[in-house]
């Protein structure tokens, strides 16, 4: 097996074990504490204002962060950029519709909730990219489609939340709107605009602010579970049931993960292309999911993160090894052309990248390269600057 990495990205460490996200067993931990120790009376309240100002922080960071140059740029690669967002907002949707039937034997209303949110949120970027350049796919084309996903979900997913979720997520009520313009969109916009001026100032941090977005997920995730436990919701949700949702999720992202590849062969792509779009179009953001779920669930966020938690763990464990099994392809060692992750085919992405160095970040905005997903890659080092 070629153990060849692609011009520009750093040399991957993968272990010989499947990859454990050290953010997942934080997340975790966040969890074993509300159970523990769950935020009441006077502290619940102090939380929950906090965790409202932590998601409008995050969102502010991800507006502030996105280049809306690449994000635009997705419109003149339309069939692979469409085809992405087809397969993040329109296919998972309709599979997450169809588990409909699981209910109420295999999964209850709640976790069927969870699921469902889980396919409505946009698609990451950071492990996208990481998983793209390590399977020596088309590098660009992930970076605007990951940056395209993540500034429509913005918009996509709360309504796509309102309409199929109905009053389990504040339906289209007066205040539901509200709460997502006040807590996403005006944030996120907030940051769109001051980009040209805090650009610099977040590249120069990101390491700190990398902090800020990990340490302000967690405070919406313990209070989420903490108004959980004091409800009593943990009680309706015992360990064959996780298992079943373990085994449903596993039976999503393969059927993710077959039709991204395959689905994408059929309509033209090449290997790079295709890369790209099975690593964009079959994986999901926590960083984006969990503040949204606070916002859009209230009280009922708790169990509506685990089944978004649980998949992302799997996605990057599976993932992991599909990239360093791409990655020693004989089309891999293809020294020109599309196996060497250049596009190829009409409608293929170049975009996002200024000229011709396929390398993240390399001509493109400030801070483009670590646009708004604060999620490590497991045990991989990524070519994109971990925050």
């Amino acid at each position: 097996m070629s153990s060849r990495t692609p011009r520009g990205a750093r040399r991957p460490f993968l272990p010989s074990w499947l990859p454990i996200d050290p953010y997942i067993l934080a997340l975790l931990g966040t969890v074993g504490l509300a159970a523990l120790l769950p935020a009441s009376g006077a502290a619940a309240t102090v939380a929950s204002g906090a965790s409202t100002g932590a998601v409008a922080l995050l969102f502010f960071l991800y507006g502030a962060r996105l280049s809306t140059r690449e994000a635009v740029d997705g419109l003149k690669h339309w069939r692979l950029h469409g085809t992405v967002l087809a397969c993040t907002f329109l296919v998972f949707p309709l599979l997450g519709l169809a588990a409909r039937g699981l209910v109420p034997t295999v999964l209850t209303p709640d976790l069927y909730g969870g699921l469902l949110f889980l396919c409505l949120v946009p698609s990451t970027i950071q492990s996208s990219i990481a998983f793209t350049s390590i399977a020596r796919g088309n590098v660009p084309a992930a970076i605007c489609a990951g940056s395209f996903s993540s500034l429509a979900g913005i918009v996509i997913t709360p309504l796509l939340a309102a309409l199929l979720l109905g009053s389990g997520a504040g339906g289209f009520s007066a205040d539901s709107v509200v709460k997502i313009v006040l807590q996403l969109l005006v944030p996120f916009l907030a940051g769109q605009l001051l980009r040209p001026w805090v650009g610099g100032f977040l590249v120069r941090h990101k390491k700190v602010l990398g902090y800020v977005d990990r340490g302000s997920i967690l405070l919406v995730v313990y209070t989420a579970f903490s108004e959980g436990m004091n409800r009593g919701v943990w009680h309706l949700v015992t360990p064959g049931r996780l298992g079943l949702l373990l085994a449903v999720e596993a039976v999503l992202l393969a059927a993710m993960l077959a039709l991204t590849w395959y689905g994408a062969k059929r309509l033209g792509f090449g290997r790079g292309d295709r890369i790209a779009i099975q690593f964009a179009g079959s994986k999901k953001s926590l960083a984006a999911g969990l503040p949204m779920a606070s916002v859009l669930f209230g009280a009922h966020a708790s169990l509506a993160v685990l089944p978004l938690m649980l998949f992302h763990q799997m996605q990057l464990m599976v993932c992991a090894v599909i990239a360093r099994r791409r990655a020693g392809d004989p089309e891999a060692a293809d020294p020109g052309g599309e196996a060497a992750g250049q596009p190829s085919g009409p409608g293929s992405a170049r975009g996002g990248v200024s000229g011709d160095d396929p390398r993240p970040g390399r001509g493109s905005d400030p801070g483009s390269d670590q646009a708004s997903d604060a999620e490590p890659v497991g045990g991989i080092t990524s070519p994109v600057a971990p925050r």
